[in-house]
């Protein structure tokens, strides 16, 4: 009764079932790993952050580039404030607002970005406190340059004179006269009645909508491989039906073919 899946044609289903179960659950694996491995990113940039929060701050210059181990370490500058710029479409806790980020001028002639704190509602100058005068120490979590459109960062443009959506050397270098560090300081005590901004885990570590995609492909892999299961086992009942009717005579019946319509000639 089996023996057509010896034939021509069930030899090609078996072999490309028997190749596609196995890619299926290998990509769904390949997948799944790549979730797992940013649950573990993102359990150690969270511990990273707790013991980075202990230890004792390093000049800025011995931090760069940002790269994932740097990133949120304790670093300490020295500079006076310059031009202050606010960051809009910055929740904290859930609470829609925006940032205050002043560039702080050093001695190297760069100056560093500074997020001195977050404030809710919408932005506007008027609410924004000024910074500090005079020299100034300023101690923070240091960041990497944010990318638009990534993690929660705004990629709109036409904002107001004064507004930034992204905090990046790229975007700052167009809005101040003076050259900017690729990265950014978020402070760990907040100015003026504003509340701290916690340090962001570095990109590719947080479980964020890639993760999930992750997740969502690895489900569609193993869904391809049961589908391919179930179809092969459904081909077969249906040929064995048919063999099985075929065998008790029970082939079904030919429609009839019609007859052709006659064409005849009345006369006149």
């Amino acid at each position: 009764m089996y023996r057509f899946l010896l034939t021509p044609r069930w030899w090609g289903i078996n072999v490309f079932v028997l190749l596609a179960i196995p890619f299926c659950v290998f990509m769904g694996s390949w997948q799944l790993s790549r979730f797992e491995a940013r649950v573990q990113d993102h359990r150690t940039a969270t511990e990273q952050a707790a013991s980075y929060r202990k230890e004792a701050p390093r000049p800025l210059d011995r931090l760069l580039p940002v790269d994932k181990r740097t990133s949120g370490m304790q670093t300490t500058a020295t500079g006076r404030y310059g031009d202050q710029l606010l960051v809009p479409d910055r929740e904290l806790d859930g609470e829609p607002g925006f940032y205050v980020l002043t560039l702080l001028r050093t001695g190297s002639g760069k100056a560093l970005p500074v997020v001195r704190g977050w404030l809710p509602g919408n932005a506007g100058p008027a609410r924004a406190p000024a910074p500090p005068t005079g020299e100034v120490t300023v101690t923070g979590a240091l960041q990497a340059s944010e990318t638009p459109g990534d993690n929660g960062v705004s990629a709109r443009g036409g904002l107001p004179s004064g507004q930034t959506a992204a905090i990046s050397a790229a975007s700052l270098v167009n809005l101040v006269p003076y050259d900017v560090y690729d990265a950014w300081v978020t402070l760990n005590h907040a100015d003026s009645g504003m509340r701290a901004v916690p340090a962001k885990a570095p990109d590719n570590t947080g479980l964020d909508l890639k993760a999930f995609q992750n997740l969502g492909y690895t489900g569609e892999w193993f869904v391809f491989a049961g589908f391919v299961v179930f179809m092969w086992f459904r081909l077969v009942r249906r040929e064995v039906e048919a063999v099985r009717d075929a065998e008790l005579g029970l082939a079904p019946e030919e429609a009839p073919v019609p007859a052709p319509a006659s064409s005849g000639a009345s006369g006149a």
